[in-house]
């Protein structure tokens, strides 16, 4: 993988209310939608998106101004990421569906969810954005990464960094990885390829910073599964505690990762998705 793609997944582009979207479909099964983080693409799947095509079929979209989608236009909010990942999921017939989203992807997802309720049939919340937003220190770095986009240095050079287990530590353990030596190859090329096509990370940024969900939470009415690595020092699995106490969720910890537990352990997080969406409770609500 050399330009931030899906292999075995089929690349669309779609223009969507002044949005170009590129967006990933692929697999066999009920539809499942995975939404990516900040700074993030739809290539940051590239580990756990093919364990899901043997039961899922899947869209995963590149959000505006991330990887190969364009800008929006104009931005008030996280409402008008989920709005284009609505329209792409209906242009593919894809809806109702389960959503997984990491990091700023869950984000999205909860507002989806509250958007469009029936569209939404479950939410997987891996690492999700949100609650510790509000700290001086997390809205510190997080600026400091939009403006200054160290991720871009890395991405010229992601092979060199795939080789070295120093760079490994260094690009990846500022993310909070807990084994950034560990990662696969493709891994690694799927964190960092798209690093050099975003357009506009500010944006999505500044959304996140003011879009607040926490008092619109028990609004939520689908299941909640809530997936976090043990060691995520980013967002910290107090978070995790909290969002499962307040969407009266089920909580899955997995130990030996961090933040980027999609790509670290993409075995366990395959395994908590589909136990999760395969278990009775799942169904029945499926059903109704």
């Amino acid at each position: 993988m050399t330009d931030a793609k899906l292999p075995g997944l089929e690349e669309r582009f779609a223009e969507l209310k002044g949005v170009r979207m590129r967006y990933f479909v692929g697999g066999d099964g009920s539809p499942l939608i995975l939404v990516h983080g900040l700074g993030g693409a739809a290539s940051n799947w590239a580990e756990l998106a093919p364990l899901l095509t043997r039961r899922y079929s899947l869209l995963v979209p590149d959000l505006p101004g991330h990887g190969g989608s364009s800008a929006l236009p104009a931005v008030s909010g996280l409402e008008p990421f989920a709005d284009r990942v609505a329209l792409v999921a209906e242009r593919e017939g894809m809806l109702p569906a389960p959503v997984v989203g990491h990091s700023l992807g869950g984000m999205v997802v909860l507002r989806l969810a509250l958007r469009r309720p029936r569209d939404v049939q479950a939410i997987v919340l891996a690492g999700s954005a949100g609650l510790s937003i509000g700290s001086v220190l997390a809205r510190q770095a997080l600026s400091l990464f939009s403006v200054v986009r160290p991720g871009r240095i890395a991405a010229r050079h992601r092979r060199w960094v795939a080789r070295s287990p120093l760079l490994r530590r260094i690009v990846f353990g500022v993310v909070s990885v807990a084994d950034p030596v560990g990662l696969t190859d493709e891994a690694v090329d799927g964190f960092l390829a798209a690093q050099l096509l975003h357009t506009d990370l500010g944006s999505a940024w500044q959304a996140l910073r003011v879009d607040d969900p926490r008092q619109e939470l028990d609004a939520i009415r689908c299941p909640v599964l809530v997936l976090w690595g043990a060691e995520d020092l980013q967002l910290p699995l107090d978070d995790a505690f909290e969002y499962t106490r307040r969407l009266r969720a089920r909580l899955r910890v997995i130990p030996g990762c961090g933040h980027l537990l999609i790509g670290e352990r993409p075995d366990a997080c395959e395994q908590a998705i589909d136990e999760f969406l395969s278990s009775g409770l799942e169904r029945n609500h499926l059903r109704s």
